[in-house]
Formats: structure tokens, sequence, C-alpha cells
């Protein structure tokens, strides 16, 4: 079931500034551990002999036995948990623990369920029966992500090329954003689209024809093959159409473009799922289906009523759910109808249906999550939406995400400062974007300052590593997406199907002067930015500081194997600073701590 995270904005977030609420120091007395296991009974006492089965039933214990002095310790045995339902905890939750008893990943939460009854269907294609009464939007089987059934074929597991290619099917209609033109022969009359449904096929575009920025995936509302263009159900982030060049495009989710092995399509109405294994039969093949977008939830009931001091360490979570449709922002200032100082930032913040990850943090302070290991999600990681100040991402491992890692929220500028100082340092992060390669990135910053990304490894993406970002319209006061610290780093195979961008990104951070540094990276390796050769737009560079990417000092940066230029700077002119980077005259590799880039010796799971 999908669980959409409240909204704090406007006036609450405005009283809210950097120091406007005192954070409840953490406990240090010993509350006694208590016990969870999959196999435990919640009517039990929560021993270690006899642990209950549920977090739910430990969280509920918890909060009617007084622990204000003292730190809780939730102890969850190895084992599977199965996540029917989000697991919500709120400012009573605050200072406890929650640990992987048998160490790091043994506690697995299961977001899916394993789908049997496998049949064979026709052309090495199987079916079983799935008795759901919501449709989901994202499988796994035979240890990955499946591909959801799509035209043209994909390339490859990490590549989402190849393309077809948008055209201007009126002159007219350049600057539509719902309706695609397409070439004879690229969309077969005969494919069963099953549009004007509710459960239509969908077009994955990088909308603004020779821009490639950002993906939208949208469902198809009606074709007309004389005219040669197909209505979309909901309009897309940009034209299809952009300087004479179109959209790259492919068209998915129907049973007539099933003929690749790893594909699948769920008939939704006839509850069937089909899926074609690479071996060519099901024998010893699981596939799950999820049921969740949300696994955990930790939200405040206000800005001044905060989940405090929470620990989450050394579980796993997995196959978390995607959505029936997606797009990056509102299309224009002003369109999400709430009236903010700089409306433009509705342009620059994802929509209220889509704030969220597999962990989504709202109103929270001092939250530690802590050698985690994410995998095959549907969507982003880990989500700190709007107020959250000091939370700690370390030693995890986030792997095979359909958007991004670990992304920040904070509120809209010139509102108040909610969201900073967070740290998030050895973490290994790849395969990011799997089906939301467009503004993908590895840890994103929006609209949040004071932030630390260290010892980290961000790699295999369509698009960023890092990227910080705001808005360049902002006057600098009212832009709280300063002071931003990165070091020890390393960023590679990223920007590999995206334009106009760089491993790592900054926009509208710093955007008048004066631009002294209050940012800084250092000691950061970037290696392989190259696109895909069907991507039409500039090529990528190592470092790009777009509009406003002003106010960072960069210090021992070693850059390679870059399609563009290693640095792009703003259009403002100089407003960096550099010393020892390797686009410069004078590079000294002696003073590159490799030893030190990326995770540490002390991460606790095997590196990819």
């Amino acid at each position: 079931m999908k669980l959409l995270v409240g909204v704090v904005v406007g006036a609450a977030l405005a009283v809210v500034g950097a120091g406007s609420a005192v954070g409840t120091a953490a406990p240090t007395q010993d509350c006694g551990s208590k016990w969870v296991s999959p196999d435990g009974n919640d009517q039990g006492p929560g021993t270690e002999r006899k642990p209950w089965k549920t977090v739910e039933h430990a969280r509920d214990a918890l909060r009617i036995t007084a622990h204000a002095e003292c730190t809780p310790v939730v102890n969850l045995k190895a084992g599977m948990y199965q996540v029917d339902k989000t697991i919500t905890f709120d400012d009573r939750d605050s200072g406890v623990t929650y640990r992987s008893a048998d160490g790091p990943g043994k506690a697995v939460f299961e977001a899916g369920r394993e789908v049997t009854g496998w049949t064979p269907y026709k052309d090495g294609i199987f079916k079983a029966p799935v008795d759901i009464s919501q449709p989901f939007y994202s499988l796994y089987a035979e240890g990955k992500r499946a591909t959801t059934a799509r035209y043209p074929n994909r390339a490859a597991d990490d590549k989402w090329a190849p393309y077809l290619r948008s055209i201007l099917f009126d002159p007219t209609k350049e600057a539509v954003r719902d309706q695609l033109g397409f070439n004879s022969g690229d969309i077969d009359p005969s494919w069963d689209l099953r549009l004007g449904t509710s459960w239509p096929a969908q077009v994955t575009v990088w909308s603004g024809g020779s821009w490639s920025w950002f993906t939208d995936t949208i469902p198809m509302l009606d074709i007309n093959f004389t005219k040669k263009r197909t209505t979309l159900v909901y309009p897309a982030r940009y034209g299809f159409i952009n300087s004479g060049g179109g959209s790259r495009y492919f068209v998915q989710n129907s049973l007539s473009l099933l003929d690749q092995a790893g594909e699948y399509y769920l008939d939704y109405p006839a509850k069937t799922l089909y899926y074609k294994p690479a071996g060519g039969t099901m024998d010893g093949v699981k596939v799950y289906r999820p049921t969740q977008t949300q696994v955990f939830s930790l939200e405040g009931a206000s800005p001044n009523r905060r989940v405090e001091n929470l620990t989450l360490d050394g579980l796993t979570i997995q196959h978390t759910d995607f959505m029936d449709w997606y797009r990056y922002g509102w299309n224009g200032t002003g369109d999400s109808g709430v009236k903010h100082k700089y409306p433009k930032y509705d342009t620059q913040i994802e929509l209220p249906r889509n704030r969220w990850g597999a962990i989504t943090l709202t109103n929270t302070r001092g939250v530690k999550l802590t050698r985690l290991h994410i995998q095959q999600i549907g969507f982003t990681a880990i989500e700190l939406l709007f107020a959250n100040e000091r939370t700690t991402v370390s030693d995890s491992l986030l792997e095979h995400l359909g958007n991004d890692g670990i992304k920040i929220e904070g509120g809209w500028p010139g509102e108040g400062d909610v969201a900073h100082g967070n740290t998030f340092t050895n973490n290994y992060i790849h395969h990011i974007g799997e089906l939301v390669p467009g503004d993908s990135a590895g840890v994103e910053i929006m609209n949040s300052g004071g932030n630390e990304v260290s010892h980290t490894v961000v790699e295999h993406g369509a698009r960023y590593g890092i990227s910080i970002e705001s808005r360049p319209e902002i006057p600098n006061a009212d832009n709280y997406t300063g002071g931003n610290t990165v070091k020890f780093v390393r960023l590679s195979h990223l920007a590999q199907d995206s334009g106009d961008t760089g491993p790592f990104y900054a926009y509208g951070v710093r955007n008048e002067p004066p631009y002294t540094p209050d940012a800084s990276v250092s000691q950061l390796v970037i290696d392989d930015a190259n696109a895909d050769p069907s991507m039409p737009d500039a090529k990528p560079y190592g470092v790009h500081m777009d509009f406003g990417g002003c106010g960072f000092a960069f210090s021992d940066i070693k850059v390679t194997d870059t399609e563009s230029d290693p640095y792009h700077g703003p259009s403002a002119g100089p407003c960096d600073t550099f010393a020892n980077v390797s686009w410069e005259a004078g590079f000294d590799d002696s003073k590159m701590q490799y030893d030190q880039i990326g995770v540490l010796p002390s991460f606790p799971y095997e590196k990819p």
C-alpha cells in the first residue's frame, strides 16, 4: 500500500530556523535489551530466549515504557521480516536503537512477495496468477531488477539505450508536452497498447528534444497513426522537440513487447504476471513483486516535535516499488498552488506524490542510519524530506536503485533553514537511476547546507554522482545550500546517458557576489564520464558548475576520461577557487590521498 508523506511548507517552515528548536541530548543509561525474531511471538516477554515477532510490537511496547533517561536497544535476530505495511516511527520513539543482532545485513526487511505458480505461456515466456488488490510497477527476478517489456529492447542491464526519436508531427506543435510524434514503423499498429483503459502502455522519454536532463515515464492516452502522434495522459517536463531535435524515448508496458529474456509484463486487470527467464525455465528462479514503496517512515509531528536520536543499525531493506507515472517537479512557476516566497522553486522539487524513499525522514534530529544494506529499490533509498538536522548515514551499501541513493529536500527558499548539518560518510552507492535515469544522483542535496559527504563511492548512473542544487534566481540570503563539504570521494562511470552534466554538479548555490567560498571539495577522484552515442546534448564534463555553481573551494581534484572538459565553470565567470586540480598546470598527483579516498577499511560489506 502506498503511503504519501505529509508536507510541511509555508509559514510552518518559516518560523523554524537553524537554531529555533532545542535538541534533546541522547540518553546514556542502558534500559536493557529487547529482542525480536521472525520466529518470535508478540505475546511473549521480548527476551532473547522468548523474543517478540514484529518491530511494530517492540515499538509500541517501548512507547508505554518510560525511557527518557536511558537508551533502549531492540535486537533483531537474523532472518526475513515481511513488510506488508510501512513501519512508522514518531517523536514518541525517540532515543531507541534497532539493530541487527547477528551482524550487518542479517535482519532482512522484505518489501516484496514471492510469485509462484508459474506455467508456460509461449515463446519461452511463463505466466503466473497474482492475487493483488493494487498493481505494482517494478519486479525483481533472478537476483536483479526485471525490465518492463519495452521496444526497442535495451542493449544491456546497465544501459537504457537504444531509443526511438520523436518527430515534429505538426509545425505548430513544437512546444507541446503531451503529444509525441513518431516515425512510420516505430510503433506497430498490431501492438496491444490498451490505450484508453486504466492500464495503458507508457513512454519513458528524455523530454526536451536536444536537451537530455530529465526522464519522464508517462501513460499513453491515444494514438493517431495518420498524424503519427500519440497523446499522453500527463504533460512531460519539457516539449519533445527542441532546436530541431527530437526526444529519445521507448515504449513499454505491453505484452506485445515481451520478447527479451529478463522482461516482464503485468496484466493487472487479469491479475496475471508474465516473465521471460534467461535460462528458458522457471526452475530455481525466484521472482518478487513489491508490495510497499516505503519500509520505514520516521516522521515527527512538526519541526518542533521531531523524532530524535533514533538509530537503525545493520538492517537490509529490499524489493520496494516504483510508481504508476513519473515526472520531476511541476512544469511552471507557482504550479504547486501554494503561495511561496520563490514560486520558481516549484520546478526544482519533487512532486508531493514522489517525496519518499525506502527510508523516509521528516521532522527529525540526530537520527543515525548505519551499516545498512539497501538493495533493489523502486525509487530513492533514503529521503530526508524538509526538516531534518544532524542525520548520519554511514557504513552503508546502497545498490540497484530506481532513483537516488541519498536525497535531501529542504523546504522552500526564504522560508526557514530546516535541513542542515547532516553527515553521509563511508557509503558505497552504485547502479543508481535504474528507473529514473534523468536527474538521478548518488547523493542529491537540495536547498540544504552545512552537510558533509565523505569517504564515499558512487558508481554507474546516467547522470550525477553528487548534485548540490537550489535555484539561480534566489538571493544568497534566502538560499540555504551553502557551506557543504565533500571530501575523500570517488565518482566513476557516471553521466552515462545524459548531457550538460558531470559526476559532480552544482546549480543555483551562490547566485550573486561576493562569491567568497563557504563550500569545499577536496580529495575527489572522477573517472569515466562518457554518454551513450545517442545522447544529443552537450557532452558530459567531470565537474560541472552550472548557473550559480559558485562559492566552492576545490583542492586536490583528479579528473580522467571525460567526454568533454574536466571542469566547466558557471556563466558568472570565475567564482570558485582552485588548488592542485588536474585541469590546471602544475597538478601534483602525490598530494592525492588515495588510501583515504572512497570507503574505509572498516566498511562492513564486501565491495562490489
